[in-house]
């Protein structure tokens, strides 16, 4: 008996090694954290569970017989809780053959993700490998897809969290991709199917690994990732604050926190937001801080398609999802990216049962050659169909332009938005005054007196939101300042709403 526990302690303080130190300096070196401190660091203290500690790789191949096994082999995984609330969680040890994935490997992973689904849990993966073990050939490659199995059938079930915290290329990246969020450290990590040498000999692109998938890249111009931090530490840190705003699965209530910002709270600087010329930027951000909870917003995706503003806020102390055109960037025009960003969101929302708030002030959706050869129809209608499957309580608050197929498209009341607000200053039309009346009276347009008063006709007419308002697509005209204030009344009301699509095996969201 006391061999077997000499044993066990050997073998537990060969896992909690990993690689040995050497490998563990080159880590911190780096500005990494190793597989265990960023566990460590992430969980609550003390609530780590470790499973498969000593599991080790099966490999034969190619002097694998030879090599050191190293229990674990290469990735911790287990189970803990962040402010209390189960996580399961896995980390990739990069000190242990670089991270590379085998079939032992990929089958620690597959069992945390399937007691997850079993018990109503999120997932998060720590991502630092150097993609499949090569000596494994097709078993490592099996290994990857069982994970990508389990990540689409546990998608919209629990949520998945990736943080990507070294490389992650090839055919690792489509595990995260997966993923209902995917958070990158900057300087330190980076994404790609294929490297740059594989880039340079095929297409004779000359691109640093940095360039081609890091960081800034995947947060600003492909808009793969969602946010990028400046290390380890903080990315850690966010993803535990992220984790406060969504539910444990979609079987699961909303987490609330005490309320500590009264929702009768009025914000008289609201009344004076919008430019009184409609052509003049305003902030959308500015609206959203200062209705929301305390001003704790969760921004996802800031750098990227920043015409359209998403996140996660708190409403007397419950998630909501936010959804807001950006007047300062493209005027709040709808692009392929943005529709494409909001989509998404609206869509994990309607997963996790969080209520969607959307602030509109859209002309439309952005004019040009490289909207409409890139796939603008198909990709706005992603948004539509969106918001039109979304069964959470929508509330909608039109602040200035709502014209055309967006406004249409930004949970209008005809898309079965619930409570449907709009401002004084809201122009809800099919398009602005002056367009309007070019096209309707064309036979006038060497008189442009005549334009004018025409111009001025439409917009004393429509650059209101009465007529709106007449149909019943308006619910009620407010003022800025008790915005919260309707949104909160909503909400409440709102709160055992009970709306199901008709039975299908799934939709054909225009892909």
């Amino acid at each position: 008996m006391q061999d077997i526990i000499s044993q066990l302690d050997e073998k537990r303080a060969q896992a909690y090694l990993g690689g040995g130190k050497k490998r563990i300096d080159a880590q911190h070196k780096r500005g990494k954290l190793t597989a265990r401190e960023r566990i460590e660091l992430f969980l609550d203290e003390g609530s780590f569970e470790e499973w498969d500690t000593f599991k080790e790789h099966r490999c034969t191949e190619f002097g694998m017989d030879e090599a050191e096994k190293i229990p674990g082999d290469g990735v911790v995984t287990g189970y803990g809780t962040v402010n209390g609330r189960l996580i399961f969680v896995f980390s990739q040890d990069f000190t242990v053959f670089g991270g590379s994935l085998s079939e032992a490997y990929a089958e620690k992973i597959c069992k945390i993700m399937d007691h997850a689904m079993k018990v109503g849990a999120p997932v998060v993966g720590l991502n630092d490998s150097g993609g499949a073990r090569i000596q494994e050939g097709v078993a490592s490659l099996a290994g990857y897809a069982d994970i990508f199995q389990r990540n689409v059938l546990a998608s919209g079930v629990i949520p998945q969290v990736s943080v990507i915290m070294g490389p992650c290329a090839g055919g690792a990246v489509y595990s995260p991709a997966m993923t209902d969020f995917i958070f990158m450290v900057k300087d330190s990590s980076y994404m790609f199917v294929t490297g740059p040498d594989v880039v340079k000999t095929v297409t004779h692109e000359e691109v640093t690994a940095e360039e081609l998938g890091g960081a800034i890249t995947h947060t600003s111009k492909s808009g793969v990732a969602d946010l990028a931090f400046e290390n380890d530490v903080e990315a850690l840190m966010m993803i535990r604050r992220l984790i406060g705003f969504i539910p444990s699965s979609n079987r699961e209530p909303l987490p609330l926190l005490p309320v500590t910002d009264p929702p009768n709270r009025l914000d008289y600087s609201l009344d004076t937001l919008v430019p009184d010329n409609p052509n003049l930027p305003y902030d959308m951000k500015e609206l959203i801080v200062k209705i929301i909870d305390d001003g704790d917003f969760f921004e996802l995706q800031p750098d990227y398609a920043k015409n359209i503003i998403i996140g996660f806020a708190r409403m007397e102390g419950s998630p909501v999802g936010i959804v807001a055109n950006q007047p300062m960037v493209l005027a709040g025009c709808l692009d392929i990216r943005s529709s494409v960003k909001a989509a998404r969101f609206v869509r994990f929302c309607d997963a996790f049962n969080i209520p969607v708030i959307t602030f509109v002030d859209v002309p439309g959706f952005l004019p040009g050659t490289a909207q409409e050869y890139g796939g603008i129809i198909k990709h706005g209608a992603k948004l539509l169909y969106a918001f039109a499957e979304c069964t959470v309580p929508k509330v909608t608050v039109i602040t200035r332009k709502a014209y055309g197929g967006a406004y249409d498209v930004m949970s209008s009341k005809h898309l079965r938005g619930d409570v449907n607000f709009a401002w004084p200053s809201a122009e809800i039309a099919v398009m602005g005054a002056k367009g309007a009346v070019e096209i309707i009276f064309r036979e006038e347009k060497n008189c442009p007196e005549k334009l004018a008063a025409r111009e001025a006709e439409y917009k004393s007419r429509f650059a209101n939101p009465f007529v709106a308002g007449a149909r019943g697509f308006i619910d009620d005209v407010i003022m800025p300042n008790e915005t919260r204030v309707r949104i909160c009344r909503s909400l409440t009301m709102l709160k055992n709403k009970k709306l199901e699509n008709p039975w299908r095996k799934h939709g054909n969201i225009p892909l």
